[in-house]
C-alpha cells in the first residue's frame, strides 16, 4: 500500500532530482522514489557497475556483458520506461495524425476501422 510521508530532502538533491525529473518526463516524487529503488538494488548487490548499467540503459552499452544483478536493475529500468510510455500512449490521438486507420473494439466486441481521411467508421466481422 502506497503512503505519502512528508520529509525533508537537501536543496542539492531536490534541485538534482527535479533537472532529472524533467528529462525522463517524471514528477519530482516519482524521481525521487526511482532513485531510492535504484539505491536500494545497488546496496543489496555490491558486485553493481553503475556506469555500466547506465551505459546500457542508455544504449550504449551491452546487455549479456553485465552480471545477474546488473541485468536485473537494467530491466527494472526497462520495464519503468515501458509503463511510462504505455501510460502516455493515445495511438487513437498518433494513428490518425499520421493517416494511418485506427482499429478497436466497440461496446459489443466488433471489431471497427476509423478511416483518417473522411473520419469513416465501419464494422468488420
Amino acid at each position: 500500500m502506497a503512503s505519502n510521508s512528508p520529509m525533508r530532502l537537501d536543496a542539492e538533491l531536490t534541485a538534482a532530482a527535479r533537472s532529472t525529473a524533467d528529462s525522463m518526463s517524471r514528477s519530482l516524487s516519482q524521481q525521487i522514489a526511482h532513485w531510492a529503488r535504484i539505491g536500494r538494488e545497488l546496496e543489496r548487490s555490491p558486485g553493481v557497475t553503475v556506469a555500466a548499467v547506465k551505459a546500457v540503459l542508455d544504449g550504449g552499452g551491452g546487455y549479456d556483458q553485465l552480471n545477474v544483478q546488473e541485468q536485473a536493475l537494467v530491466r527494472a529500468g526497462w520495464n519503468e520506461r515501458i509503463d511510462e510510455t504505455r501510460k502516455n500512449l493515445r495511438l487513437d490521438k498518433l494513428l490518425p495524425a499520421m493517416g494511418r486507420e485506427v482499429v478497436e473494439l466497440n461496446a459489443s466486441g466488433q471489431v471497427v476501422v476509423r478511416s483518417p481521411r473522411k473520419g469513416k467508421l465501419k464494422s468488420v466481422r
